[in-house]
């Protein structure tokens, strides 16, 4: 969310999601990847603590920015190419991240968002830990509903693998 400009909605919404998940018994740590911009050891360091990583929704283009200055995009793909018994889950931009490609979900978040920095190029790879585009959002009460319509259809024009998940639908992978 470091690209929301409305502060009050933002600290609204991290109360949200910290109540939603203590209410289901986690212990919430948040961590801010901008505080391990160059300083990658020390999130993997700080990662390695935890059993669980929930990432939030907001752009994924800036969520990919500051996966990628923090060296969160590494650590987590090596956790999954060693089988470290992590948890990973998410929301929104939280999960569109996890697939091949950002191609098809800059029709609802904007690739030209940079908070970082303008020197920094838009990335338009996901994490390729999911062989497929997510698309949250689909049919949903949400505002960004219609958009992942065309998002869907863009990525059937250029033949991308993706799943539509409605809000409140779950992939479990074990």
């Amino acid at each position: 969310m470091d690209f929301a400009t409305d502060l009050e909605r933002k600290n609204m919404s991290d109360a949200a999601d910290i109540s939603d998940l203590q209410r289901i018994g986690f212990t919430v740590d948040i961590l801010d990847l901008k505080k391990y911009f160059s300083n990658h050891e020390e999130l993997k360091e700080k990662l390695d603590q935890y059993d669980v990583i929930w990432v939030r929704g907001g752009n994924t283009f800036v969520l990919a920015q500051a996966m990628r200055l923090s060296g969160f995009d590494e650590i987590i793909k090596k956790y999954y190419s060693e089988k470290r018994d992590i948890l990973y889950g998410g929301y929104s931009a939280g999960c569109c991240i996890l697939g091949p490609t950002l191609k098809g979900i800059h029709l609802a978040d904007e690739p030209e968002q940079k908070p970082y920095g303008e020197e920094h190029q838009t990335i338009w790879e996901g994490l390729r830990i999911l062989n497929y585009v997510i698309v949250p959002h689909y049919k949903s009460d949400h505002r960004e509903s219609i958009i992942m319509n065309r998002a869907i259809e863009y990525m059937i024009e250029n033949k991308t693998l993706f799943k539509a998940l409605r809000d409140g639908e779950v992939i479990i992978i074990e």
